[in-house]
């Protein structure tokens, strides 16, 4: 079956990749336009059933789809590069221009100002307001009729539909559009990423429970993987099912829930799991990943990815090694993070130690989004690098966020 794509943007430039990508590749390309960005999340909410994948037309919505949290497949963007730029120029140039004294908003200044060095035009007079999460379209459009009205530049270049539409009716505005080749590089570069995913979700995962007695209920706890469970010949019991599901009953292997049933009937659980390319190294990897949950703690899972990674899920409170004997590295491995992402959140809990850390403080130390910065302390709690102490109203009304004290 072949990869579906859901094209999201404003209308004629989602026909325009349609027409330029339908048939450049072995994807199926879905329109999904919208009137305005402001209907992005609706629109993606939309194409979630019936694409495995997403195009933006621009950065614009593929950064509102971002902040929202809303992408839960591959997802790019087609950028707007220099020589989107220059074609457009070029073509001021032809109808009598003066691209001396210009507005140009989306684009990076550097980027700009190197297309314009390159081919040897004035840089000026030139002004630049690169995009960032929050700008809004009559942010755009504040920003080209102030360049107009207090810096004298003679035509606006804008990046987004909304902000032309607007523009045009006041000065001269130029709308940039993605070039074919953009379209073709990403389109392809977000099918191969699509494709190695969809390869992912099937590779096989094989779990083993150690349970210290029978469990007639234990398959109904590990219903929600889709798999099939066995009895091995030393007792414990085989879970087969897909990385894909696993990554999806964990929250992408940072809770386990399968375990909240059989702890309330044992005093011991262990679980494991290992993900490999072959059913026996997904073995191998599942027994080791049982052995280190057993070292953890009374009730405790980890999977195991192979490469001497292994990711404790979860764990009896208070349970395990001390961290403080163990190295950056080891416990950056336990958790399943870079060993430079936990020194850089040693640092930052350093910093304002009474505060300790919450998932806003992590996102913007790390620049990462919340539902990211969640993931990772998640992580570090389950490893024992970490634990939550309360939770912080900070003033604000809603859910309050959860404090986490580094324990290292």
């Amino acid at each position: 079956m072949p990869l579906r794509v859901g094209v999201i943007g404003p209308e004629d430039l989602v026909d325009k990749v349609i027409a330029v990508g339908g048939g450049a590749g072995p994807a199926r390309l879905l329109p999904f336009p919208y009137r305005h960005e402001d209907e992005t999340a609706d629109v993606l909410e939309r194409s979630r059933r019936v694409s495995d994948a997403v195009l933006f037309t621009g950065v614009v919505p593929h950064t509102i789809a971002t902040g929202k949290g809303a992408l839960d497949r591959p997802a790019m963007y087609v950028p707007y590069n220099g020589a989107t730029l220059l074609r457009a120029l070029v073509e001021l140039l032809r109808l009598g221009h003066d691209i001396s004294r210009i507005s140009i908003d989306t684009l990076r200044r550097d980027e700009v100002m190197e297309t314009l060095t390159e081919a040897k035009l004035p840089t000026e007079h030139v002004h630049v307001l690169p995009y960032r999460p929050g700008l809004t379209s009559q942010d755009l459009v504040d920003f080209h009729l102030g360049a107009r009205d207090g810096k004298q530049s003679r035509v606006a270049v804008t990046c987004l539909g909304s902000a032309f539409h607007v523009l045009e009716q006041q000065t001269h505005a130029v709308r940039l559009a993605p070039s074919r080749h953009s379209i073709l590089a990403t389109l392809r570069a977000l099918v191969l990423t699509a494709a190695g995913q969809r390869s992912g979700d099937a590779q096989v995962a094989l779990g083993i429970v150690d349970l210290p007695g029978p469990d007639d209920a234990l398959a109904a706890d590990l219903a929600e993987l889709g798999g099939s469970l066995a009895r091995l010949s030393d007792g414990r019991r085989l879970v087969v099912t897909t990385r894909g599901m696993l990554e999806r009953v964990t929250e992408r292997f940072t809770v386990l829930p399968l375990l909240e049933g059989p702890a309330a009937r044992h005093r011991t659980v262990h679980v494991g799991f290992g993900l490999g390319r072959t059913a026996a190294e997904a073995e191998a990897l599942a027994r080791r990943a049982v052995n280190r949950a057993r070292a953890v703690g009374e009730v405790a899972g980890v999977v195991s990815l192979g490469d001497d990674v292994d990711m404790v899920l979860a764990r009896t409170a208070g349970a395990g090694p001390d961290v403080g004997t163990e190295s950056t590295e080891v416990l950056a491995r336990r958790a399943g993070i870079d060993p430079r992402t936990l020194d850089r959140l040693r640092e930052l809990a350093g910093e304002r130690p009474e505060e300790g850390l919450t998932a806003l403080r992590v996102a913007e130390h790390l620049r990462v989004q919340q539902r990211t910065a969640r993931r990772i302390l998640k992580r570090l709690e389950r490893a024992g690098v970490a634990v939550a102490t309360s939770d912080r109203q900070e003033g604000r009304t809603g859910r309050p966020p959860i404090v986490y004290r580094m324990k290292v």
